[in-house]
């Protein structure tokens, strides 16, 4: 028999949130880590050989995980203690940070040696990031849901902003220095999860992993044209007119710029959705969501049209900023859509389906970047990018009807 949930970190509102804002300490350390890593990674590995493509195996083999373990993965956020698995990947993760700074300071510039860290700290990722994905939802109310993850969401592109910037800094002295700050801040990051107080889960009946049960986050995504329609669009969109693989190329070939300006262009779309999260806090798109998302993706892919063919740091700046505000919106009530309408006992195996979706979106998306940058060259692969994510949101607008005409998060709201 299912377990009720117990909502006693809910019951004392300070209690309540002293947890809200250990989960904020958490997790905005911990994406502080990721975006500091994702610079020294990207930075260092197109240093070896300066091959674009070399950038999109990056993506590659950090997605490749999530993509075969997407049904394990789900069942064990399900089964086991999320918490724990949260704790236990972020572990896995600043192991691989350590790893690639033993790497960086023994001046090894090996690219296959590189990508198996890599891979591992995939695997880390693919069990990880279902399980973080479902711990906000249970350890505030429904009510305070959306507001809560504004906020958080407001947050994390301060973060964003700033950690780029601070990478770029770093990399710009020493790429050993950017490698064990980011070990350093997910070692932070764990510390804050452990200390986090979760309500229980309704657990999934059953006692091991089946082909039925582990298919089961795939029956209700399919059965809900809302959620489905607003996943693969973000996949699609993000898959296509992402350029963040990119940007190391675009600072040094295009721009003439170094690594600072790589990390100031990586900061860029974090500024953007920084200031939109400020004000999606203010107003919760809880009406038209279906047909704002698609807009919103639409002024997306404008904009890495324009980013493509800039030729000034300024200007590509407000590009990618601008991408950075319409892609919160369209992460905002893509969120909304599949937390707030999938039963707890289920949250496991249809976000870590989203996770591979997201995964999708921006980490093969990398590899599909870099893959059309080395025969297309930066600028029309990027350009191109942009004209097929408005295609996307043509096709997605014909093709799934429920999501164009959606007024509500709650897509029962709808009838």
């Amino acid at each position: 028999m299912a377990r009720k949930p117990d909502r006693s970190p809910a019951t004392n509102t300070s209690s309540n949130r002293r947890n809200v804002a250990t989960y904020f300490f958490a997790f905005l350390t911990s994406e502080g880590a990721s975006q500091v890593l994702a610079v020294a990674v990207g930075w260092t590995v197109y240093g070896i050989h300066h091959r674009p493509f070399d950038l999109g195996l990056v993506g590659l083999v950090l997605f490749v995980p999530s993509l075969l373990l997407v049904f394990v993965a789900g069942h064990a956020v399900d089964r086991f203690d999320r918490k724990r698995i949260v704790v236990i990947a972020a572990s896995g993760v600043a192991v691989c940070a350590f790893a690639l700074a033993a790497l960086a300071y023994a001046h090894v510039q090996n690219l296959a040696l590189m990508l198996g860290v890599l891979f591992c700290q995939g695997i880390a990722r693919a069990f990880g990031s279902p399980a973080e994905r479902t711990i906000l939802v249970n350890i505030v109310e429904t009510a305070a849901y959306m507001r809560v993850q504004a906020r958080y969401a407001s947050a994390r592109e301060i973060v964003v902003i700033a950690a780029p910037a601070l990478a770029g800094a770093l990399v710009s002295v020493s790429d050993v220095a950017a490698f064990v700050v980011a070990g350093l801040m997910t070692i932070g990051s764990v510390a804050g999860f452990s200390l986090l107080r979760v309500r229980a889960i309704v657990r999934a009946k059953g006692t091991g992993i089946s082909a039925g049960s582990a298919l089961d986050g795939v029956r209700f995504i399919r059965s809900r044209p809302i959620v489905l329609g607003a996943i693969s669009l973000d996949l699609f969109a993000v898959l296509f007119g992402g350029a963040t693989a990119l940007l190391p190329v675009y600072a040094d070939q295009i721009l003439h710029l170094g690594a600072v300006a790589f990390g100031m262009l990586r900061s860029a779309g974090g500024l953007g959705a920084s200031v939109m999260a400020i004000v999606l806090s203010r107003w919760t798109p809880n009406s038209r969501v279906g047909r704002t998302m698609l807009t919103a993706v639409a002024c997306y892919g404008v904009a890495m049209i324009v980013f493509a063919y800039s030729r000034n740091l300024w200007l590509s700046i407000a590009a990618l900023a601008a991408a950075g505000a319409f892609d919160m919106v369209s992460v905002v009530i893509r969120r909304g859509l599949v937390q707030l309408n999938t039963p707890d006992a289920m949250r496991g195996r249809v976000t870590s389906i989203e996770s591979v979706f997201v995964g999708a979106s921006s980490q093969l998306g990398s590899f599909e970047s870099g893959t059309a940058a080395q025969l297309l060259g930066p600028v029309l692969g990027v350009a191109l990018g942009g004209v097929a994510t408005l295609g996307v949101v043509v096709t997605w607008a014909l093709a799934f009807p429920a999501l164009r005409t959606s007024n509500r998060l709650d897509s029962s709201a709808d009838g």
